[in-house]
């Protein structure tokens, strides 16, 4: 066995566990990052995210969810990646560029008066809306908007949005109330529909330019928040006509400002904290 050194990092409340391999490049199989993930047998968290070094930006962000399966992309994550390299001292940079499966993504790091990483700005990119790059089984160019979907004895409207990782995004009545641990993973993997398997979004309006977000995460199951999945709820809700670009998304976690720039990119500006670090044996 190996001892590895992480840190335990969250992003109103989506928690991971960080390592840093920019220096070793350390792998784990899948049943490693699943007994690290686990929150009764191991640190817990949503998943375990590797910094690693980078030839394409200043780092690489290699993210893994809690069932051990890879992630393209995780909003909070890369958030919580731009304040360690900073705080770590890995890098003096303000606006380092971080390479994930999603891409290259620019953060912009608000740091308080000892130092430290408080608030982090990402630009996300611009939206993809084209069904086979999503990727959703349907035909056309898109967007998918308000597509019906039946689920048991349920139908409802999604709109699909990727931000790099796919979602699918739905408004209901009331989040609170609505079953998404039962409606959450039959949608995921409704392969026949969302080949990748995807991310539900689960929303309401709460007033103008103000919604409600529960995501239940591929791989992970519901989380207390996702950044990628807010961008894409602010993309769905503006396409069907209920907001506006600039908006706040309440998740269980906590809240992210999300904005539709006139680039057409989105900026997800959101906290960023460390919790502990250990060494543990894997």
């Amino acid at each position: 066995m190996a001892k590895v050194q992480f840190t335990k990092m969250e992003g109103i409340g989506n928690d991971y566990v960080y390592i840093d391999a920019t220096r070793d490049d350390l792998r784990l199989s899948p049943a490693q990052i699943q007994k690290l993930s686990d929150r009764n047998f191991g640190i817990g968290g949503d998943g375990v995210i590797f910094i690693r070094s980078s030839n394409r930006g200043d780092f690489l962000m290699d993210m893994y969810n809690a069932d051990g399966s890879s992630s393209e992309m995780c909003g909070n994550g890369i958030r919580c990646v731009a304040k360690y390299v900073y705080d770590h001292g890995l890098t003096s940079k303000k606006n380092p560029i971080i390479e994930t499966g999603a891409g290259l993504l620019e953060v912009d790091l608000a740091v308080n008066s000892v130092n430290k990483v408080e608030f982090v700005s990402v630009d996300m990119g611009k939206p993809i809306l084209a069904p086979s790059l999503i990727p959703v089984n349907l035909a056309g160019e898109g967007p998918v908007l308000e597509q019906s979907i039946r689920i048991g004895d349920r139908s409802l409207k999604f709109t699909a949005v990727s931000m790099g990782n796919p979602h699918c995004v739905i408004f209901v009545e009331d989040p609170d109330s609505f079953p998404v641990h039962e409606i959450g993973p039959l949608i995921e993997n409704k392969t026949d529909l969302f080949p990748r398997r995807v991310n539900v979004e689960f929303v309401s309006l709460k007033g103008k330019d103000h919604l409600y977000q529960r995501t239940w995460e591929r791989g992970a199951g519901e989380t207390l928040a996702c950044g990628t999945g807010a961008c894409a709820v602010m993309t769905a809700a503006h396409l069907t006509g209920r907001t506006g670009k600039d908006v706040r998304i309440d998740l269980r976690g906590g809240s992210l400002r999300i904005q539709w720039l006139e680039s057409g990119h989105v900026l997800m500006t959101g906290p960023a904290q460390e919790v502990f670090t250990g060494i543990v044996e894997v």
